[in-house]
């Protein structure tokens, strides 16, 4: 009879992949060594081993299950068949939220994709082109124009790459946090600066001392 997983399996299983991720976004994958990926969770490298096979696995598993998270996102907002309007806005504002939880993976994911091999780079890289495809086709329905013009994806682009940016400079132990900064997202994506509001119920005063801590300066 085989034996079951001792209790706690998973969860020190998640706890390896989130130490694996920061390690391989601060030092690059092929800067960590499963010793270090071990030291960080405080186990022995045969130990680790009992979870995943090599680091090459780690590799797979953080950003196979990043992009999956983000498919479920996309599902599941397109399961509330909301308009284009509300539905771009509701894409965004979980994209957020996802990214402000999972950013180690998301560096993975576009900075160590190239040690993929090439059928595990076309498998993930595949689900993330149908995320992308579900934004860009909401794009499209919203300003016809872009998309008869094709310019839907390149917008996509675009919008992703300012919510990947926000992340280099942002400090969500300030006045705002990720959840306030989800509208002010889609404020700016949908309908330019002069659309932005302020979040609802943040003082004057806080508003007034938000600055910009742009990449590489002191804080």
């Amino acid at each position: 009879m085989a034996r079951g997983r001792a209790p706690g399996y998973e969860e020190q299983r998640e706890l390896i992949l989130r130490e694996a991720a920061r390690l391989f976004a601060e030092l690059g994958y092929p800067g960590t060594s499963m010793n270090q990926v071990a030291q960080a969770c405080g186990l022995s490298k045969p130990a680790l081993y009992h979870y995943f096979r090599d680091k090459y696995d780690l590799l797979v598993q953080i950003a196979e299950g990043h992009i999956a998270r983000l498919q479920v996102l996309v599902d599941e907002v397109g399961a509330q068949a909301l308009a284009p309007p509300e539905r771009l806005r509701e894409l965004i504002g979980r994209f957020v939220r996802e990214y402000a939880q999972a950013r180690d993976a998301h560096r993975v994911l576009t900075e160590d994709v190239k040690f993929l091999r090439p059928e595990d780079a076309e498998r993930i890289l595949g689900t993330e082109r149908a995320v992308v495809a579900a934004f860009a086709d909401t794009i499209a329905e919203q300003w016809p124009q872009v998309g008869q013009a094709h310019l839907a994806k390149p917008t996509t682009m675009l919008l992703f790459g300012m919510i990947n940016w926000m992340f280099t400079w942002f400090r969500p132990d300030g006045s705002l946090d990720y959840d306030a900064m989800a509208p002010v997202v889609a404020d700016l994506f949908c309908g330019g600066v002069t659309a932005v509001k302020p979040p609802q119920g943040m003082p004057a005063k806080r508003r007034a001392r938000i600055r910009v801590v742009p990449t590489g300066a002191s804080s």
